[in-house]
Order: structure tokens, then C-alpha cells, then sequence
């Protein structure tokens, strides 16, 4: 049995200033229904794919949550001693007990990083103006432009029209080439309410001389407002930008990052933190996928700065770990660290940023074993014989959208339950071959002998021409466990969908405690 711990206990130890990683091991969609403010998702169908980039020391304190009676936590917890986590225990009766204890449960996602949103609109009276008022300025020819602070992917699938993509990260560094005149108004937006508000107040504490404002309600207020929305629109950032302004942009940041305290530190410094069995330290590129990709430094991780912001918890996973931040020219990582820092993180710039003589130790990855595999056509020949129970693996809504013939939909935590009674053969289906090998694991220990993994994956099966099913209403949505609905269906034209996401963001802060509250620094970091 894995040690616990009660309710109490954890929300001392999350305010003791010691390292804590804190991880719901629930599904996404479970999670995104009820939390405890500081946990982060780490479902059990990715445990030990995901948790050494989560938690990548492996001698951090560790908390695992469930619900308290989903009995997911144990069996995590001993997932994670098994590949090198000594000290692991479990939240003694999960959230419930959380809740009976008289702490919040928090639903949606990010929950953190998007409260910490309407705190910075409450603390800095961030300018803003709702969709009647940029549509009236816009029809009016109006000297405004619309810059929508989401990475070019999330843009693409809807804007405001004739908004410019540009990450908020990036707006302080590019946004004298998309708003060239100090005269015109720039108005940000995003596709609910908080990246609007950080953006415009980072162009606002970076000192530009336009007026800035955030789109209150973002895409969705637009919507909800009955205006049109553009779709695939292309409309981005410029790739480069007037080195002569460099000079200026960073000075501006200098200053910024003397008003929140961050420190700039040099590689050799950062090496000793990133070397330091003590300690976790993470190192994070802010800048555009395509500058990373064209080369960064060895085992940094891709955190595009205004994401990171946003999302903190999909890159940082241990409440008090270092937090170092590189990009290419000392403008984009201060500008985020200033945020960091009023998030409560110890975050610090790295001086030189990825021209640094600087590596993150190579984590190690745990060894899983490798099934047997099966092509796509032994398979397909073997289906009418039914020699093998087929078990798909992927994200429940693609499921839905197409699967193999026969398949049924599964998940870690309940793949063993599903194989008991079946074929003793069985093959799974997975878009990665890890997630495929974790299940491979359950369903050998629940005593079935012959697991197969699709060679190639379910891509593999469309390719070859092969026959599929779907099924728009199965599994019911009850049983989608890693889909959090109400997130994701704003953006499917689901006008109560809509409603119900801004509702959830604007009623985030009345659930903070004073405690949690001092968690957050919000313009008094010096």
C-alpha cells in the first residue's frame, strides 16, 4: 500500500516552500470536472511517458490524487516507484476528502494560469472593449488593429476579421513591425478572456506609446455577439524584425525585468542548477516553434512563452522548482519571466540566452517492454476468425470519427477490466506506440498472453485502403473520460458551451482562499 496523506497535510505541504509535484493521475476529461487548484494532470493512460518531463527529478516529493474511489492513485504510485520515485504517496480519499476537509474543487483546465488572468485585470484595470465597440471602431475605419495573441494553429481555426496572428510572447518583440504608427489602437484578443488580458497588458507594461486594449470575451464574445468569425486565415507575425529596434526593445525589457526582480543568469550558474540532484530546475525556450526547431539548446524544452503563461502546468510540474527562460535576443524571456515571477514561480532569465555553452542532463526514460506486432493486413484477415479482441486506445472523439471494424474503445485504467473474459488474444491500437506498450502492460498482468500492437497504428490501417466504422454517439459521453466538453465544444459553434467556458473564467477567483491568493505576487514582486 502506498503511504498517504490527509487533506490537511497536503494543503500544508503545498504552502511549506519545499518542492511538490502534485498529480491528478485521473483522465483529462475527469480532471477537467473537478481539482484541487495545484494538481496537475498526469493521467494514468501517459503515467510514465509523460512524468520525466513533468517531474524530471526523481527524488522530488511526490502527491498523487484521484477522486478517492476511482483506485487509479495506488496503482500509479506504484507505476512510479517502480521506474525511481522513492518518495510518492497518495491523497487519503482523493478529492472528496479535499472537499469534505473544506477546500475547493476546481473544474476546466489551466485553472491556475487563467485565474491568475482575472487577477491581472483586477490588479492592473486592463483596458478593454467588447465586440460592439471593435466592430463599431472597424466599420467606423478606425485607425485599430486586431492581434490575436493564440499560437498560428489555435488562429487558424477561427479570428476576429482582419485580426493578425501574433503569440503573446511575441508581442513586445513584433509588435512595432504590425503596428507601425504609435497613433494606431491595438486591440488583443484571444478566444475566451485571459490571453487577452495578459496580452494587452504586456504591451502595456512594456511601455509602448499606442493605446492597447483587450477584446473582452475574445472569439467567443464576438460570437456570442452575433458577429462573423474568419476561418483559415493566414494573416501572422513578420519572421523578422528592424534590428535596429533591438537596442530599444531591450532596454524596455531590462527595465521590466528590474521592476519584477528577475535575475539574469550566466551559463555557468545555470549548469550548476541544472546539475543539482537537490533541486528541479527547468529550462525553457520562449520562442516560435520555427526558431526552436531551426536549433536550441541540448534538452531544452519548447514552452512558447505566451502558453507558458497561460498553460504553466503542461511544461512545469513541481510547485517551487527553478524556472530558466532562453530565447535569441533578451527581449521575449524577461518579458515572460515578469510574469513568472507574479505567478509566484522562481523564474530567471538565462544571460546570452541559446547562444549559452548550456545542456540539460538527459533524462532517463523508463524501459517498457514491447509486445508482439501485427500488421494491418494479418489483422484485417484474422478479424472474421475472431481469434483476437480488439482494443482502440486513441482520444475517445477519434474513435468516434472512424476505428476498426469491431473494435471497441478503451482506456488504461479500465483496459484490464475490459480484456478479463474476452480472447486470450488481444491487439491494441494506438496513435503512439508507448501509450500501446502501458496498455500492453495492464492487460499482460490481468493474465492475457498474447498482446499484439498494431504496427503503424490506426494510420496504418487507413493507409492500406482497410474498411472502417464509426460511431458519432459511442462511446456515450459519460464514458469519455479524456474529454472535457464544455472546453472544447466553444469552439464548434456550441453557443452554451460558450456561455458556460466565460462563466467558468470570470467565477475562477471567488473560489481562492486567502492562502492560494498569496500564491500569486501580481504587480508586487521587487
Amino acid at each position: 500500500m502506498p503511504k498517504t496523506v490527509s487533506a490537511r497535510q497536503l494543503k500544508a505541504m503545498l504552502h511549506d516552500g519545499a518542492e511538490i509535484a502534485l498529480l491528478d493521475v485521473r483522465e483529462a476529461g475527469q480532471f477537467g470536472e473537478s481539482h484541487l487548484l495545484f494538481s496537475v494532470s498526469l493521467p494514468y493512460s501517459r503515467l510514465e511517458l509523460d512524468v520525466t518531463r513533468l517531474v524530471p527529478r526523481r527524488s522530488t516529493r511526490v502527491v498523487l490524487c484521484d477522486d478517492g474511489e476511482l483506485g487509479v492513485a495506488g496503482p500509479a504510485a506504484r507505476r512510479l516507484r517502480a521506474i525511481g520515485y522513492p518518495d510518492v504517496s497518495v491523497l487519503d480519499g482523493g478529492t472528496r476528502a479535499w472537499a469534505g476537509a473544506g477546500y475547493a474543487l476546481f473544474a476546466g483546465v489551466n485553472v491556475p494560469s487563467k485565474m491568475f488572468g482575472e487577477l491581472v485585470e483586477r490588479a492592473y484595470h486592463t483596458p478593454r472593449i467588447t465586440a460592439q465597440e471593435l466592430a463599431r471602431m472597424q466599420a467606423a475605419g478606425e485607425d485599430v488593429v486586431v492581434v490575436d495573441g493564440r499560437p498560428y494553429s489555435e488562429y487558424q481555426k477561427m479570428n476576429i476579421p482582419g485580426g493578425v496572428c501574433c503569440p503573446n510572447a511575441e508581442l513586445p518583440y513584433r509588435i512595432g513591425e504590425i503596428a507601425r504608427r504609435p497613433q494606431t489602437k491595438i486591440v488583443i484578443n484571444c478566444a475566451g478572456r485571459t490571453r487577452s488580458i495578459i496580452g494587452a497588458q504586456t504591451l502595456i507594461n512594456f511601455g509602448i506609446p499606442n493605446s492597447v486594449y483587450a477584446l473582452e470575451n475574445g472569439t467567443q464574445g464576438w460570437f456570442l455577439a452575433g458577429l462573423e468569425l474568419e476561418r483559415g486565415s493566414a494573416r501572422r507575425y513578420p519572421d523578422h524584425i528592424d534590428e535596429k529596434q533591438l537596442p530599444g526593445l531591450r532596454k524596455r525589457a531590462r527595465a521590466l525585468a528590474e521592476r519584477f526582480n528577475v535575475q539574469f543568469i550566466d551559463a555557468t550558474l545555470v549548469q550548476k542548477w541544472l546539475d543539482d540532484p537537490e533541486r528541479t530546475t527547468y529550462l525553457c525556450d520562449v520562442r516560435t516553434p520555427e526558431e526552436f526547431a531551426a536549433g536550441s539548446l541540448p534538452g531544452a524544452i519548447h514552452a512558447p512563452g505566451g502558453q507558458l503563461i497561460q498553460a504553466t502546468d503542461q511544461w512545469i510540474g513541481v510547485r517551487g522548482a527553478r524556472v530558466v527562460l532562453t530565447d535569441s535576443e533578451e527581449v521575449r524571456a524577461p518579458t515572460v519571466a515578469s510574469w513568472l515571477k507574479q505567478l509566484g514561480c522562481d523564474a530567471h532569465v538565462l544571460e546570452g540566452g541559446v547562444r549559452s555553452a548550456v545542456s540539460v542532463p538527459a533524462p532517463r526514460p523508463p524501459v517498457l517492454p514491447l509486445p508482439g506486432a501485427i500488421s494491418a493486413a494479418e489483422l484485417f484477415a484474422a478479424l472474421a476468425s475472431l481469434k483476437y479482441s480488439v482494443f482502440d486506445l486513441r482520444a475517445s472523439m477519434s474513435f468516434r470519427q472512424a476505428h476498426v471494424p469491431g473494435s471497441r474503445w478503451s482506456i488504461r485504467p479500465r483496459l484490464a477490466a475490459a480484456a478479463r473474459g474476452g480472447p486470450e488474444s488481444i491487439v491494441l491500437v494506438a496513435d503512439e506506440l508507448g501509450v500501446a506498450q502501458l496498455g500492453a502492460v495492464e492487460v499482460a498482468e490481468a493474465g492475457v498472453s498474447d498482446v499484439r500492437v498494431l504496427e503503424g497504428g490506426f494510420a496504418s490501417w487507413t493507409k492500406a485502403g482497410l474498411p472502417v466504422e464509426s460511431s458519432p454517439g459511442w462511446p456515450a459521453d459519460a464514458e469519455c473520460i479524456d474529454y472535457l466538453f464544455f472546453v472544447h465544444d466553444r469552439h464548434a459553434g456550441n453557443r452554451k458551451a460558450a456561455e458556460q467556458y466565460l462563466a467558468w473564467e470570470t467565477g475562477l477567483i471567488t473560489q481562492l482562499d486567502e492562502q492560494d491568493k498569496a500564491s500569486f505576487r501580481i504587480g508586487s514582486v521587487r
